[in-house]
């Protein structure tokens, strides 16, 4: 089979790690890639927003399979101009993607679906705003309605700065603060049958401690410990299938990834939201501890075939990876210094430690840093303990000027295992 990944990010370089192991896959292609997927992936230029570009080089390549990585494509119907070309693609439709690209859709859609969720408002002028954030009170929880790459939600205690952010966005979504720790867990989906992955936790806070302003993601572990075993069987009833099969009934049939967002609350699971596509970080958690192919899974997919598939088989080990940010990420980050050590990782550290590249790229014989994100540094162990030990050991051979990474990633999960 002939794979081609679109994206350029650590979940990207995540599933071509995946894909290259895969005995099906014969051959591994990405566009645009970046510095570590080109050591596993033939590497391939194209606007990645681009469906008629992104479609043609698919044709050229004789690709068996497309995976859309990033939500921008997907929301911007890159998936419908592969699927057009005749060619199966992993992904939904632009339409259906609106489950991630407008937060007032996936709250339409979950309204109609019976899925349990944060009491919200749709806000698109100041008295709206000012009457929303005095209706549910502090803490407030803001969200751009569009896409924002994970940095578009604002939970805050001052009333000031809750109002500042309402008022830049074009159209915002006002909701109850939910209380408990959050989940994200995964589902691959072909529109009818909903095959879900394992749970994963993410730490969206730039610093130690859960404090800083949001980010993408400083690092996630799999499995959750302290979670309810039938945790994932009750989020498949009430949340994952409810969401597919409303989608189809509306006539937007949702394949790919479909992911929840997921708040562990006093008054049971609540969805904080929908993303259409894996989630980065969590995705290199979850893919560490998947056993089965992953090629023939995400073809079934596209080809509406999921309920064909035996079940996926998982490592009992956990995973943990941690987040390597640019200097003054999530702000406009510093690009363009030199990365060290990642040969020391791959020589001293592999198999149970790797390195997955976000935002890199070749200067030269050095790799140097292109992105706010620039590395997700993964370890697998027998429990969470041993995956952290492994992750930060390997961390500490990597030199970044100026860069930034959380310590307490799975600290507390880990203590209490």
């Amino acid at each position: 089979m002939k794979v081609l990944v679109i994206g350029s990010g650590a979940r990207e370089h995540a599933l071509c790690r995946s894909l290259s192991l895969d005995p099906d896959v014969t051959a591994l292609h990405c566009a645009p890639g970046n510095a570590g997927i080109a050591e596993v992936a033939e590497l391939h230029p194209v606007d990645a927003l681009d469906g008629a570009a992104v479609a043609r080089l698919a044709g050229e390549l004789a690709a068996d399979l497309v995976v859309v990585g990033p939500e921008a494509p997907l929301v911007a119907g890159v998936a419908d101009a592969v699927r057009t070309a005749g060619i199966p693609c992993f992904g939904p439709s632009g339409e259906a993607a609106q489950l991630e690209g407008s937060k007032a859709f996936a709250k339409d859609v979950m309204a109609g679906a019976g899925v349990p969720t944060a009491r919200s408002y749709v806000c698109t002028t100041p008295d709206e705003v000012d009457e929303a954030l005095d209706a549910f009170g502090a803490p407030y929880v803001v969200k751009d309605d569009g896409l924002a790459a994970g940095k578009g939600v604002v939970v805050t205690d001052d009333l000031e700065a809750a109002r500042v952010h309402a008022n830049a966005c074009d159209r915002v979504v006002i909701e109850e603060f939910l209380d408990g720790p959050e989940v994200s867990l995964f589902a691959i989906t072909d529109g009818v049958t909903v095959v879900p992955l394992q749970p994963a936790q993410d730490f969206k806070r730039a610093l130690d401690g859960d404090a800083g302003p949001n980010t993408g993601g400083m690092g996630a572990y799999s499995p959750l410990p302290w979670a309810d075993p039938k945790l994932v069987d009750e989020v498949m009833e009430t949340v994952l299938q409810p969401t597919v099969d409303e989608l189809r009934r509306r006539g937007t049939a949702f394949s790919g990834l479909l992911y929840a967002g997921l708040a562990i609350t006093s008054r049971g699971v609540r969805v904080i939201e929908f993303n259409a596509r894996f989630g980065d970080p969590e995705t290199q958690v979850v893919l560490a501890r998947l056993k089965t192919p992953l090629a023939g899974v995400l073809l079934a997919s596209a080809n509406g075939t999921l309920a064909d598939l035996p079940p996926l088989r998982w490592s009992d080990e956990a995973a943990v990876t941690v987040v390597v940010a640019s200097h003054n990420y999530p702000e406009t980050p510093r690009t363009g210094d030199p990365i060290t050590g990642l040969a020391d990782v791959a020589a001293q550290d592999a198999p149970h430690a790797y390195v997955l590249h976000a935002g890199t790229k070749r200067d030269g014989d050095a790799v140097v840093s292109a992105g706010g994100r620039v590395l997700s540094v993964t370890a697998t162990g027998s429990d969470l303990t041993q995956a952290r030990e492994r992750a930060y050991a390997a961390l500490s051979r990597i030199g970044l000027d100026g860069s930034q990474h959380r310590t307490d990633i799975a600290a507390k999960a880990a203590a209490e295992a």
